[in-house]
């Protein structure tokens, strides 16, 4: 069933507080336990999720759009009640766009484990405590098993085109491979079959920062009125330096110092400044315990895993499918797109989209993402008109 549903978020972090309007959000509740791939299960689970446009009475022009790492169901649109941030696709979703309202009925969902409206760790259990530090491991395909529920709920048995980017892209990945019957097209931008060593360890990196803060208590911190919030920051610094290129930060920071600070007096350089106001702008918006179980589900990824390795798991794949690389992109090299276009049948090659902002290039280069999804989708509709 679908249900709207108000859930509260902690104080230790500002995504959203008991009483907060839920702005365009809508909420499937999970009928049954989700069982988890890693063992056990994960009782009365919830995903927030938005709409754009209407189901068709075939519906043949469902899209999923699957957001990243700290992103949420709010692809587009202003920051308003129950949106703290502006929508991150926001230049692909209305009214002329490539995914027009008119035409396409667009679904977002907000990723188990998050929190802006899903289950996660800031979420309550059946007994009202929260579940913190208790939170089960999931995998990409928990999520994917939880999203495909909220299909079922909403009348969708095959979507017109599934697409995401860097951990969205795994989850689109996941879902063409584990139910090829219900992925018509498929878009994947500036991800992987399986997580690197090296990606890996920049997680890693990151989680140990936050557990490493006084305040993270094990993962119990939501009610005590404070939380790992310098952890957090500090995650948050080292996985944007992965996000952006050595050239861009060259050329916008250089050397300078931040304003008249002197570095060798205890000032910041620019760049550290610009880390530091993002660290900031995700604590007041994020929630770490959400931080730590979505990075560790990014690690668990492998398409291959229990399906005879990545070659045998790609070639399940059955949809029109365009792979994009973003040209300098650091975290995820193009060598992982390549990996995917040339083992996914229905791949027409590695495309790329060109940027300076390395990894953040698929959100930040919309007008080339917009391309690549008008591409997918004119094929949708010409094969219908055909047939």
């Amino acid at each position: 069933m679908v249900t709207l549903h108000q859930e509260s978020l902690p104080p230790a972090t500002g995504a959203w507080r008991e009483g907060d309007p839920p702005g365009r959000r809508q909420w499937y509740v999970r009928p049954t336990p989700l069982s988890l791939e890693a063992g056990g299960e994960l009782p009365g689970a919830r995903l927030a999720f938005e709409t754009w446009g209407r189901l068709a009475p075939d519906a043949s022009n469902a899209v999923l759009v699957l957001h990243a790492l700290t992103g949420d169901s709010h692809v587009a649109g202003p920051a308003g009640p129950g949106h703290p941030t502006p929508g991150w696709w926001d230049g692909l979703v209305g009214p002329g766009r490539a995914l027009d309202p008119d035409r396409w009925f667009v679904v977002a969902p907000n990723v188990l484990g998050g929190c802006q409206g899903s289950t996660g760790p800031s979420s309550r259990t059946a007994d009202g405590r929260r579940w913190g530090g208790d939170f089960p491991f999931l995998t990409q395909r928990d999520q994917v098993a939880a999203e495909a529920g909220l299909a079922d709920a909403l009348g969708i048995d095959r979507w017109a085109l599934v697409i995401g980017g860097s951990m969205g892209g795994m989850r689109a990945l996941e879902w063409a491979v584990t139910h090829p019957e219900r992925t018509g097209a498929l878009l994947l931008l500036a991800t992987a079959a399986s997580a690197s060593a090296e990606q890996i360890a920049w997680a890693d990196v990151q989680t140990r920062a936050i557990r490493s803060d006084a305040h993270w208590l094990g993962g119990h911190y939501h009610d005590t009125g404070r939380g790992p919030h310098s952890g957090l920051g500090l995650a948050r610094s080292i996985a944007h330096v992965t996000y952006r290129s050595e050239p861009e930060l060259q050329v916008r920071f250089g050397r300078a110092s931040q304003g008249m600070e002197d570095p060798w007096n205890g000032g910041r350089y620019q760049v550290g400044s610009y880390l530091g106001h993002h660290a900031a702008k995700l604590v007041r918006r994020f929630d770490a315990g959400s931080y730590v179980v979505l990075s560790e589900a990014m690690n668990s990824h492998d398409i291959g895993r229990g399906r005879g390795g990545v070659r045998a798991a790609l070639s399940r794949v059955s949809a029109d499918t365009l792979v994009a690389g973003v040209g300098s992109d650091r975290l995820y090299p193009q060598a992982q797109q390549a990996e995917l276009a040339a083992g996914i049948p229905g791949a027409d090659g590695l495309r790329l989209i060109e940027s300076p902002y390395g990894h953040d290039g698929f959100l930040i280069e919309v007008e080339q993402v917009a391309a690549l999804v008008r591409e997918l989708l004119a094929g949708r509709r010409t094969g219908r008109e055909e047939g």
